[in-house]
């Protein structure tokens, strides 16, 4: 087990955790809010453990929360990442996995299949970049775009949870 090096959540207020938590899980504070309800005992103390309850709030969520919470993140190498408009964690993960290199014709590449995922899933491609490279995620873009709806669905969840997590080993 792993504990959080900058900040003790157990020691919080509600509003306190809450604004230490509220975008690991993109612009939904509501994870957080209910990982705090569950108690803050001194086993959020830990990351893995509070990564499992948050996880847990996300995938025992209703259909439109999940969806909605999907429906956060941005498009990988899209128009926010373009004008600088993600959040610091998205900005810094996506400019780990080199998207901010990205040539011409990947950057065409990365907004047809994103235009493309999106009007056949009806949500944004997601997936954890972190010890990715451009190469590889346009590669997972090329094989997750032929999934059923479910399949992706259930592997954006997936993903996000993989980056809350990340997000979480960073505090």
């Amino acid at each position: 087990m792993t504990a959080f090096s900058t900040l003790k959540p157990s020691a919080l207020s509600r509003e306190a955790f809450v604004a230490a938590f509220a975008d690991i899980y993109e612009h939904s504070p509501w994870v957080a809010e209910k990982a705090y309800d569950l108690g803050p005992d001194a086993s959020i103390d830990q990351i893995e453990t509070l990564h499992q309850r948050m996880s847990a709030i996300l995938l025992s969520a209703d259909h439109a929360s999940q969806l909605a919470l999907i429906n956060a993140h941005p498009d990988l190498a899209g128009k926010a990442a373009v004008q600088g408009q993600l959040t610091e964690a998205s900005t810094n993960e996506q400019a780990g996995a080199g998207i901010h290199h990205c040539t011409a014709e990947e950057f065409s590449r990365f907004t047809e299949l994103n235009e493309a995922y999106k009007t056949k899933f009806r949500f944004p491609f997601i997936m954890a970049v972190k010890g990715s490279n451009r190469h590889q995620i346009l590669a997972a873009f090329e094989t997750r775009i032929h999934h059923s709806a479910d399949t992706e669905f259930k592997c954006a969840l997936d993903e996000i949870n993989k980056i809350a997590l990340f997000r979480l080993l960073t505090l």
